[in-house]
């Protein structure tokens, strides 16, 4: 089955198979994503909602959080730094290893594998979309990235009896609209909806991954939340690693799957704000 949630659509594709095994059709499910941004042959994107409503594009919408949140420059600036250094830290911990898998003569990401001065970038970089009064440059939002990723979705009797070790249990999921003039909000009202359901509060999630396709759109989830930055993205995200649209959100399961096995937490959040104005988010129980 072909998914189309945009950023969301390899969450989606996990969420989708959780809700059919909880059905009763079928046990196991390969979910997951893949883009190839940089081969797209497309110059302009398929309108994500009518004109009348809004359908800007999405620098424009980041600027829109920006603007309507008093988010400044600096800020995003500051995030997209500490997303860098997580990072950098987890690929010298080698972390990241245990996430991917080598394909012949490519080891690792060659992109990610430049150095930079990412403070002068930053400092240098001025504003794309809005040249007077923006704040959304090139160093404080994500590339252009080609990438796949798959899980493995099962029942967990059925997991045990195969010799698999469950780590991660999917408790719910959520799909909130809202305007989309500012998509890059979207994961607030998704989240904020599981919290309610499951009586839990943001004191009461271990970890958040929370797609990076702007700093901007993180800092604002983060804000209108009430996290922490201790536990959201703890090992950077799509600022550095890229953002393949229809992969990412099977990413941020995967890194919350990696690193659930390494901390002693309890419940996981992955989040992403997609193109229309969409957020998706599930929670997931760590399986001790």
């Amino acid at each position: 089955m072909t998914i189309d949630r945009q950023c969301g659509a390899g969450l989606e594709a996990i969420r989708m198979a959780s809700y059919l095994i909880k059905a009763g059709a079928g046990t196991c499910y390969l979910a997951g994503g893949v883009e190839s941004t940089s081969t797209s042959p497309f110059e302009k994107r398929a309108r994500f909602s009518p004109d009348k409503i809004g359908d800007p594009d999405m620098g424009i919408a980041a600027e829109n959080v920006a603007q309507r949140y008093n988010i400044s420059k600096d800020q995003q600036d500051r995030y997209a730094l500490l997303s860098h250094k997580r990072s950098w830290e987890a690929f010298e911990k080698r972390w990241f290893e245990e996430e991917t898998l080598p394909l012949p003569n490519v080891m690792h990401d060659e992109a990610f594998m430049k150095k930079r001065n990412l403070t002068k970038l930053l400092q240098k970089a001025s504003p794309v979309f809005l040249k007077n009064e923006g704040t959304v440059t090139a160093a404080n939002s994500c590339g252009i990235n080609d990438g796949a990723c798959i899980a493995l979705v099962m029942e967990e009797q059925k997991a045990r009896a195969l010799g698999f070790q469950p780590v991660l249990r999917f408790i719910d999921a959520d799909i909130s609209g809202v305007s989309p003039l500012y998509p890059a909000i979207a994961p607030v009202s998704a989240i904020k909806n599981i919290l309610k359901r499951n009586s839990l509060t943001v004191d009461d999630i271990d970890l958040f991954e929370i797609n990076e396709a702007f700093a901007v759109k993180v800092v604002a989830c983060m804000q209108e939340l009430g996290i922490s930055e201790e536990k959201v993205n703890i090992h950077g995200g799509a600022l550095t690693l890229g953002h393949p649209y229809g992969a990412s959100g099977a990413i941020l399961a995967t890194r919350l799957f990696y690193e659930s096995k390494r901390r002693d937490v309890r419940y996981v959040i992955a989040a992403l704000g997609s193109g229309g104005g969409i957020g998706t988010a599930v929670l997931f129980e760590v399986i001790k």
